[in-house]
């Protein structure tokens, strides 16, 4: 008789194009960890994990312009305002046992001194106050920041910027930012990230520090 004995690819050998997602379900926590572990902190690839699903994606070069236009915009806010912070990028942000995400920006603003050693992630600290996604309509993203507990998730997408305030433990869209009240949001991103296609990303930021000043 003879056994049949399955093959499974490691995850780290999939090749996938510039824009690819794959979607892997029933994934265990600890295959997560060890899928986490596999690959390692210098990748190109993104996961997402919740409940039991796995998403790995591969972000386009022109993501990346959106997504460091905004962390910056971020940046020029807070201190504007007065306020210290601490980036803390693609970290992995994980809920033991359910979710795991690995946004393209992430801001502690409220417990930013507490966050202000940290090399590594313990199992207690407290999820980031912003997190920013470019280009993600994935359900199941959502669905694990809301495992983690992130209050405030801005989603950046064909253009259109989309605020996601967790109200109990699910998300609600809206037009303003508790981060940022008083300030339109909604329209200040994406008209700078046009015009950071048409003049580049230095003098679009320099427009939104102008602007900023003035007001």
């Amino acid at each position: 008789m003879t056994a049949t004995i399955p093959f499974v690819k490691p995850v780290s050998q999939i090749r996938l194009a510039p824009g690819s997602t794959v979607t892997i379900p029933n994934v265990s926590w600890l295959e997560f960890e060890f899928i986490l572990q596999e690959l390692g902190e210098n990748r190109s690839a993104r996961l997402v994990y919740s409940q039991g699903t796995l998403e790995v994606m591969v972000p386009l070069p022109e993501h990346e312009k959106p997504k460091e236009l905004i962390s910056d915009i971020i940046k020029t806010l807070l201190r504007a305002t007065g306020r210290r912070y601490e980036p803390f990028g693609s970290t992995t942000f994980k809920r033991e046992g359910t979710a795991g995400v690995e946004p393209d920006a992430s801001f502690y603003i409220q417990n930013y001194q507490r966050m202000i050693n940290r090399r590594r992630l313990q199992a207690d600290d407290p999820p980031p106050d912003l997190a920013i996604e470019t280009d993600v309509t994935s359900k199941t993203t959502l669905e694990a920041y809301e495992e983690i507990g992130v209050p405030e998730v801005w989603v950046y997408d064909s253009g259109r910027l989309t605020i996601y305030l967790l109200r109990n433990n699910l998300y609600v869209k809206s037009d303003v930012s508790p981060t940022f009240p008083g300030i339109s949001i909604v329209e200040i991103i994406p008209n700078a990230i046009e015009r950071a296609w048409q003049v580049g990303s230095v003098q679009a930021l320099e427009e939104i520090e102008a602007l900023v000043d003035n007001s």
